[in-house]
């Protein structure tokens, strides 16, 4: 790809203010889109499936979901209200004023990683920031940060060492993109009311390093479209920033790859250090989403593609990621979770298209989880228990199943899904394929037409190794299921003599 001069020069102040370490080590990777789309995701990732992901920062403390410090500057919005009567108004107690209640007096990140990894987790994400421009580490360039505001610990790095302690992949997420237009609103006023026209705290220049310099007719569903080139560059030092203190295995970002040269820029610098602690080899993830309306570039091969709340409609050619939520991104009071078996349901549609899943359980603003997420973790790691090790280290059949395919391959389709006893998903691993049933049969019995005419050897209950009677009829292979239902969820059958 030839760079125009204005991304010439811009690449040229990127190089600039990363301030990379001068390195003899080899750089397989340009920041050119030809040169990142060789990347090839490693194997480790593509054995685990399944991710736990922790959305917890200031925004947790009011515990009123998702986008709050958007929304508390939204006159009629339920946030917007809940702030008035709970702190008071955004002209007077801004978002700035919750940052210090953010204390997380109540997280015990060792506790909650190993529920994580018993939940079946092989690898785990916290957010770095989100479009609140908070960072939670300790920051060599943004002053807002969790070691010198609010819990004033280094979040990020407590988390990566207790990850990786306890055997998993270590990853962040950064949203950072997208929150010159997205806080906008901060900027703005009530446009009603007594206090109609009185800035927000946004407006005031004292605060302008949290709520940016300002653009309050800006709007969110641009993303990334429309922010000035300083705040660009001050992306790039900031994630570079992240990746070169945390060194993460998995890298996300909330939308397709930021700003031109300077996405380019960070996105070679995080694969060339990974293949200079390893041998030359790259052992990381990037995630970014093809979405060609917010404003940021997307390739089939630059990256990880992360569908958010969504499902494949087919077995991708490459492996990707679907980030979900049990609830909202951010704990909310009350909220109606998914239950294990949804999530059960959809891990293995999952995987049987060539994907993982990124689970994210939302804390408290105290760093706690409430007991039905603790309920779902613990029933999700007593199925993965008994089912995981016909999940982990699969890889697709030539079908991904019978049954309804889901919806389209699209962000935000999940709402859509239905599963029934109709539907089975495939997987493999070695000599044996791996046939999962979402839901038990009435009729004792399981039918899977895609084995019409294949000989088969034997088949076995994944769930505690039984073996099964089985026969080769016209419609498929009939098999004959236990008197009473084997475990919860799904269930599966491990069969060989078909590959």
């Amino acid at each position: 790809m030839k760079l125009s001069r204005r991304e010439f020069v811009a690449l040229a102040a990127a190089a600039s203010m990363a301030k990379a370490a001068p390195s003899q080590a080899p750089q397989p990777f340009a920041p050119e889109m030809d040169s990142l789309a060789k990347y090839k995701a490693p194997d480790w990732f593509r054995d685990a499936k399944l991710g736990i992901w922790n959305c917890w920062g200031p925004e947790s403390q009011p515990e009123m979901g998702d986008w709050y410090a958007r929304h508390m500057y939204e006159q009629g919005h339920p946030s917007y209200e809940q702030h008035l009567k709970t702190y008071g108004h955004p002209s007077k107690v801004g978002y700035k004023d919750l940052i210090p209640l953010w204390r997380g007096e109540n997280w015990q990140p060792e506790r909650l990683m190993k529920l994580y990894k018993q939940a079946g987790a092989k690898y785990f994400t916290a957010i770095a920031q989100h479009h609140d421009n908070f960072d939670c580490w300790d920051s060599k360039y943004h002053p807002w940060n969790s070691v010198k505001m609010g819990a004033k610990r280094d979040v990020i790095g407590e988390w990566g060492k207790i990850a990786r302690a306890n055997g998993m992949r270590f990853g962040v997420s950064e949203h950072l993109g997208a929150s010159w237009n997205w806080f906008g609103v901060s900027h703005r006023s009530d446009t009603k009311g007594p206090l109609a026209g009185v800035p927000y705290d946004g407006a005031n220049p004292e605060w302008a390093s949290l709520y940016h310099t300002g653009d309050k007719d800006s709007e969110w569903g641009s993303w990334y479209k429309g922010a000035p080139i300083d705040f660009q560059q001050e992306w790039l030092r900031r994630i570079t920033d992240l990746v070169d203190q945390h060194k993460p295995d998995l890298l996300y970002s909330d939308g397709s790859l930021p700003f031109g040269a300077y996405g380019r820029q960070m996105l070679a610098h995080y694969y060339n250090s990974s293949a200079a602690r390893h041998g030359g080899v790259v052992d990381a993830v990037y995630f970014c989403k093809n979405n060609p309306l917010d404003g940021g570039e997307y390739r089939d091969g630059i990256c990880v593609r992360d569908i958010e709340r969504g499902i494949a409609d087919g077995i991708l050619p490459e492996p990707y990621q679907t980030d979900t939520c049990i609830g909202d991104w951010y704990y909310k009071k009350d909220f109606n979770y998914k239950t294990p078996t949804t999530v059960v349901q959809m891990l293995l549609d999952i995987v049987s298209k060539n994907g993982c899943l990124l689970l994210s359980v939302p804390l408290r603003g105290d760093g706690t989880l409430d007991s039905k997420e603790e309920a779902i973790l613990t029933a999700l790691g007593e199925w993965m228990q008994r089912n995981g090790h016909a999940v982990y280290g699969t890889r697709p059949w030539r079908k991904f199943g019978e049954g309804g395919s889901g919806p389209s391959a699209a962000n935000f389709n999940e709402d859509k899904l239905k599963y029934t006893a109709e539907d089975i998903r495939f997987m493999t691993k070695g000599p044996d394929l791996y046939a999962f049933a979402l839901a038990w049969p009435a009729s004792g019995k399981l039918l899977i037409k895609s084995l019409q005419s294949t000989h088969v050897k034997s088949v076995h209950l994944v769930d505690g190794g039984e073996k099964l009677a089985f026969k080769q009829e016209a419609e498929g292979l009939s098999v004959q299921l236990p008197a009473q239902q084997r475990g919860e969820h799904a269930f599966g059958l491990r069969i060989t003599g078909v590959l």
